[in-house]
């Protein structure tokens, strides 16, 4: 954080600094605390950042930002709403650079595409993007307060549960555009039905100019129809039929993609590091925003030849002549479909799936897990494991749509034991589920004991 005084923050949240002085970091948990820093007591359902206000000056704060007094008034900084006041230095602080910002959110792959954006953006500038998944209301913040005058460029992942999280998000972080990779089920629990969660997307243009473009997918049903306005739309996809960024000629080499990119500047081949034309996608949205800037695509293009897939996205190892197709980090209907086409794309003898429960789907539950059971069928699964209680409905249909060895468990142990005792050279396995689910447990299990077979 760039050096501020604690005035000028006391002034974005409304309210009067009793400490003169400057910080150069803002805390919210007193075990990353740093001498010197301000510290902001966030409240939670399962804490409250109040009850340490005392641990964070006595470990060196100078001042906190606080919703009640804890007896240090000298120090105190009062607000109506800590979370709200984190959101409101965050929007006073992005203000303090000009950076280009790009924002991306969508149901699924999000993450990917900003990663993408980032490597695309990191070819011609220095680019600041979200760790991991610091997507909501605290992590935005926490990632906006590593802006300082060397950076010229920020790719920005928002994420949300409910309407007016991304909105929020936008407001503060000011983008120069936007990017809506899908409109999926995602969150559909709480929003309740697929229009609404374009709603709550399309809340990504209210911190926008009003000339700043929405990149989009135009292979979405309700993306292709979207109508912002006088607000500029650039389309990307690889099956509508008139797309500003497309791909021709997509084939699978190994871990890889190769494509060729479309665009009004020309056609070049790409080679991406990634399996899947969900993937593809993903990429395509990276390489419109790069142009959007003044990014040429052979560059943007080069940049995403060094891809590497984040945390437990759809990362592949070859383990023994199996392949294992890592895809643990979350589920919706709409990324297991994609899982299902990449594994039905592998050079295998044999397709296993191994799927665990899609949660927060609500109402809609039942019916994603049947339809699951049928895409098995339909995407060659040879053989499907599947585990927790909304992915016996999965079984049931996977068996009656033709896929003939089908096992469900709820026991991670017997589900590895017995993946280690069928697996063999040639094979190809996916696991996909939820983050709730931990599928990457049963993976840990199965490669100590590949390892302990040698």
């Amino acid at each position: 954080m760039k050096l501020s005084k604690l005035s000028d923050i006391a002034k974005a949240v409304n309210s009067f600094s009793p400490v003169d002085g400057e910080i150069t970091k803002i805390c919210t948990d007193t075990r990353a605390l740093i001498p010197g820093c301000l510290f902001l007591a966030l409240k939670g359902d399962k804490f409250d950042g109040h009850e340490y206000i005392a641990k964070a000056l006595e470990s060196g704060a100078v001042a906190v930002i606080c919703e009640r007094t804890a007896g240090f008034a000298e120090k105190e900084i009062l607000v109506p709403d800590t979370r709200c006041a984190l959101m409101k230095i965050a929007h006073w602080y992005r203000r303090l650079f000009n950076p280009v910002v790009i924002a991306v959110t969508g149901s699924a792959g999000k993450t990917t595409t900003k990663e993408m954006a980032a490597l695309v953006f990191g070819s011609t500038f220095k680019t600041l993007y979200n760790e991991g998944n610091l997507n909501n209301e605290i992590g935005l913040p926490k990632t906006l307060f590593n802006l300082d005058d060397s950076y010229q460029a920020a790719v920005l992942e928002m994420g949300m549960n409910n309407f007016g999280e991304i909105s929020r998000l936008s407001l503060a972080a000011a983008p120069h555009a936007g990017i809506i990779t899908n409109i999926g089920t995602a969150h559909i629990e709480k929003l309740g039905s697929k229009e609404n969660i374009l709603k709550a997307k399309t809340e990504i243009t209210d911190g926008m100019p009003p000339d700043a473009p929405l990149i989009v997918n135009g292979d979405d049903p309700l993306l292709s129809k979207l109508k912002p306005g006088d607000r500029p739309v650039i389309t990307f996809g690889i099956e509508a039929p008139v797309l500003d960024f497309t791909a021709r000629e997509i084939r699978q080499q190994g871990d890889s993609t190769l494509f060729t990119l479309t665009c009004a500047k020309g056609d070049f081949k790409a080679e991406l590091p990634a399996a899947g034309n969900h993937n593809v996608c993903n990429a395509l949205a990276a390489i419109a925003a790069g142009d959007f800037a003044g990014i040429q695509p052979e560059i943007a293009v080069k940049a995403l030849s060094g891809y590497k897939p984040a945390g437990m996205r759809q990362k592949t190892n070859t383990i023994k002549g199996i392949i294992f197709i890592e895809d643990c980090y979350n589920a919706n209907p709409e990324s297991m479909l994609a899982a299902l086409a990449v594994l039905n794309d592998m050079p295998a003898r044999r397709r296993i799936a191994v799927l665990g429960d899609m949660l927060e789907l609500g109402s809609y539950s039942e019916e994603a897990h049947l339809k699951l059971g049928e895409a098995a069928a339909e995407y060659n699964v040879d053989i499907l494991f599947t585990y927790g209680e909304r992915t016996l409905d999965t079984a049931l249909q996977a068996e009656k749509s033709g896929v003939t060895a089908v096992r469900s468990f709820s026991d991670k142990n017997e589900m590895a034991k017995e993946l280690l005792s069928l697996l063999s050279a040639g094979d190809a396995v996916l696991f996909k589920g939820s983050r709730g689910m931990a599928l990457e447990d049963v993976i840990d299990i199965l490669y100590k004991g590949l390892e302990e077979k040698g």
